[in-house]
Parts: structure tokens; C-alpha cells; sequence
């Protein structure tokens, strides 16, 4: 499905972005595996964790679905599941598939992961890699380099790995698999990922320790504790509306009950010392995160900088809407050390630099990253999303600024993460 976008002159209003789709993934499977019932409250209904769901129930997982969407795990412990009796499909998720490796690693069964077309293009070398040096038996296409894989899963041994890139799913995968493996795992990050994985599991009972960039995980000898979450609002789903607000003139949103832990917020920082005007009203802690709202007013005269290095893994899922502040700020903005959006659902840098420049942005790409001189006049065109839903968002903020009609092509990528996107939107507008 096609989206038209029309220029707008001011946003306002109250919206709640959609629950975060980084702890709705790891609530279902992190209570699959304990021992217990768990409940899991506000749930991303989205594409991507209903993945992660659907993946628990065909091995075996007890879950129910409650009449006001609460989900009910039954789980029955670390060594409960069961082997699937058909190829696991991930859709669209690579969260689902390079967790559900780790997890899969651990078990005395045969697992079969497969994928959408984009998904089955995405590399699995960095979570093949430490899982054979657990000693897992995987087999993928293309040398052991992309899905479908096949998980032959047993005895493991815990291991010391250094990743080469910071990411989340990549360290999330050797944790869960290090659960099961005999010893000790340590996970060296060159700079810190997203931690969600190591608070759920900590509030679990898991043995796990943090030390800055480092964090080692021991046999769980007993059993994962049940839990009841509360899923608070996604950050990264949340910035798009945050750039909307700060690039359309005589705009005010106020954006509720937004997860704020301080792995995922780089954005916010950026913003900042580009001359944003954000501000965080009634900081609190939810479901062992830190959670606020924020009230976003447009700002004029936004100024070019610089970013690369530790803060890219804490704004990794941003860098396309980032792109398009950029457009808007005085001078050249630099984004690099970022290579790791090129195995993402599309690639990322070459869609931003291929899609911006249509639109009339001065941009040019780089291995690693872009660089965009502003500010630059968006002129309204026909867009592709690359059927990646953050390529999609970004592209419609950026049309709020177009003269004219800007369309975006194969727009119901959204779904993916953000099913309410563009009724939000309207909803601002009105």
C-alpha cells in the first residue's frame, strides 16, 4: 500500500507512542523459559513480536491471550522446550531469529529458522560465529552466512567473545545461549548496546554481571523466575514524532509514557546539541526502566554536528530520521561509524542517501555513514520505502516539509513496528 504525505504548517497535541518492541520481544521469550506464570501488559500487537510469539508457541510454550490483550506465559522452565514440529518462521524480525538462535543453541533438539525475503538476506555470521564456539551445530546459506539456518543444539561451553560491533542481538544471543552452557560467558562490547536483555534477565534470578561494556553470564543451575510487565513506550518509535514536532513551524506534542533508558536515547542527545527543544516532564521507573514524557516544541535554526563513535549503538534505529533533522540544519551534518545499518531490513545508508536525494537534499554517502549540507528545500516526489518500516516513517516526516504531495511507496511497512503511524499523524494534524 501507497501513502500520500501533504505539507503541514504546525503539529499539536498529546499522542502514546506504541509499546517498546525491544522488551515486548524479550518479555515472550525470556518468560517462556522460566518456570512459572508470567504476565505481560501493553505488548506490542506488531508484526515483529508477534514473531517472537507465535516462534514460543510452536516449540511448545503455553500462551494465552487475555480479553483486554494481556498475555499469559505459562512457561515450565529452562528445559521445557520442545521440538518444533515445522520450520520456525520469523518473519520479518531479525531480534526474533538471532535470539531464538542463542535460546535454540542450548536445546537437545533439531530447529529449523527461516524468514521473509528481506530477513533471509540479513547476515548471521556474527551469531553463528560464538554459537559454534560454544559449540552449537548451525548450518546456513551461503557459507554459513544467511538464513534459513539450521540449529543442531546440545551441550555448550561458556566462552569469552569480544564483539566486533556493539549490538543487542548479537550480545542478547550469546547470553541466552551462555544460560545453557557449562561455565562461565563473558561478552566484550567495543562500545555498550541496548541492555534490556541484561535487566530482564538480572530481575529474573539469572547469574548475570555488568561491568561497563563487559558482561558475564553463568550456568543457571535453577530456575528463571516468573514476572509481570508493564511495557513502556517505545523510544525509537517515538522519534519520529519528536523530529515532526522539532521540524514543523509553530509546533507543540506531547509524547507520553516513553521509555528513557539511556542505552536507546543517543537521539535525544544529538538533538540537543543541534539546538532541539525537548524536555522530559515527570521522569518515573517502569518495569525496571526509566520512563517519562516529553514535550516537543519546534526549533528554528537547528545547527549541523558531528556524530560517530560510542553513541551509535544507542542510536542505531534512528539514523534515518536523524538523516532528515539533518536536512534542516545549518551546515554539514556528519554520520559515520555506522557501517552495521547496511545489514538491516534494508540497507540503510544507501536508502536514506538514494530516497533524500530525490527529494532534493544535498546528501552524499559514505562507507559508514552519510554526510548532508543544509538546510535544504524539500521538493515533494515518489519515494520508496525498500518495504523497511523506519525508511518508511522517516520519508513521511520528511514529506510534512515538502511542497506538494509526496508519495510513499509500499507505505504498510510500518506494520512492522508501528501498525497506528500514520493514524497518529493525522490525528496531530487535525
Amino acid at each position: 500500500m501507497d501513502r500520500v504525505i501533504k505539507q503541514r504548517n504546525m503539529l499539536k497535541g498529546e499522542i502514546i507512542p506504541p509499546p517498546d518492541k525491544s522488551i515486548s520481544h524479550r518479555a515472550i521469550m525470556f518468560a517462556s523459559l522460566a518456570k512459572g506464570k508470567s504476565r505481560i501488559k501493553n505488548f506490542l500487537w506488531a508484526k515483529d513480536p508477534i514473531s517472537s510469539m507465535n516462534a514460543m508457541k510452536s516449540l511448545g510454550v503455553d500462551i494465552e491471550v487475555t480479553e483486554t490483550s494481556e498475555i499469559v506465559v505459562y512457561g515450565k522452565g529452562l528445559h521445557s522446550l520442545k521440538e518444533s514440529e515445522d520450520i520456525i518462521d520469523c518473519g520479518n524480525s531479525g531480534t526474533t531469529i538471532r535470539l531464538l538462535s542463542g535460546i535454540l543453541a542450548g536445546q537437545p533438539f533439531l530447529s529449523i529458522l527461516t524468514g521473509d525475503e528481506s530477513l533471509r538476506q540479513r547476515p548471521m555470521k556474527r551469531i553463528i560465529k560464538p554459537l559454534s564456539m560454544m559449540g552449537a551445530d548451525i548450518l546456513g546459506r551461503k557459507e554459513n552466512s544467511l538464513p534459513p539456518l539450521v540449529i543442531k543444539g546440545g551441550s555448550l561451553k561458556g566462552i569469552n567473545y569480544e564483539m566486533p560491533i556493539a549490538s543487542a542481538q548479537v550480545k542478547s544471543c550469546i547470553l541466552l545461549a551462555g544460560l545453557y552452557a557449562d561455565g562461565e560467558t563473558t561478552v566484550i562490547e567495543p562500545h555498550k548496546s541496548r541492555d534490556h536483555t541484561e535487566k530482564m534477565l538480572k530481575s529474573m534470578g539469572a547469574n548475570i554481571e555488568v561491568n561497563g561494556n563487559i558482561v558475564k553470564i553463568s550456568t543457571q543451575r535453577k530456575e528463571l523466575n516468573p514476572f509481570e510487565i508493564n511495557v513502556p513506550g517505545d523510544f525509537s518509535s517515538a522519534a519520529f514524532f519528536i523530529a515532526a514536532a522539532t521540524l514543523v513551524k509553530d509546533s507543540e506534542v506531547i509524547i507520553k509514557n516513553v521509555c528513557l533508558n539511556e542505552t536507546r536515547t543517543g537521539f535525544l542527545d544529538v538533538l540537543n546539541r543541534m539546538g532541539g527543544n525537548v524536555e522530559i516532564l515527570e521522569q518515573r521507573n517502569q518495569a525496571g526502566e526509566p520512563v517519562g514524557d516529553l514535550r516537543v516544541k519546534s526549533s528554528p535554526g537547528l545547527k549541523s554536528v558531528i556524530v560517530e563513535g560510542d553513541i551509535i549503538p544507542r542510536l542505531i534505529d534512528e539514523f534515518p530520521i536523524l538523516c532528515v533533522l539533518a536536512t534542516q540544519a545549518e551546515g554539514k551534518t556528519v554520520i559515520k561509524d555506522a557501517k552495521d545499518l547496511r545489514a538491516k531490513e534494508s540497507d540503510r545508508i544507501r536508502a536514506m542517501t538514494t530516497e533524500l536525494k530525490k527529494l532534493g537534499v544535498h546528501i552524499e554517502e559514505l562507507e559508514d555513514g552519510v554526510e548532508i549540507k543544509g538546510p535544504c528545500k524539500i521538493k515533494a516526489n515518489e519515494v520508496y520505502s525498500y518495504k523497511d518500516h523506519r525508511i518508511a516513517m522517516s520519508l513521511s516526516i520528511a514529506g510534512l516539509l515538502a511542497d506538494g504531495e509526496t508519495k510513499i511507496v509500499d507505505a504498510d511497512s510500518v506494520d512492522i513496528s508501528f501498525p497506528e503511524f500514520y493514524s497518529i499523524m493525522e490525528n496531530l494534524q487535525n
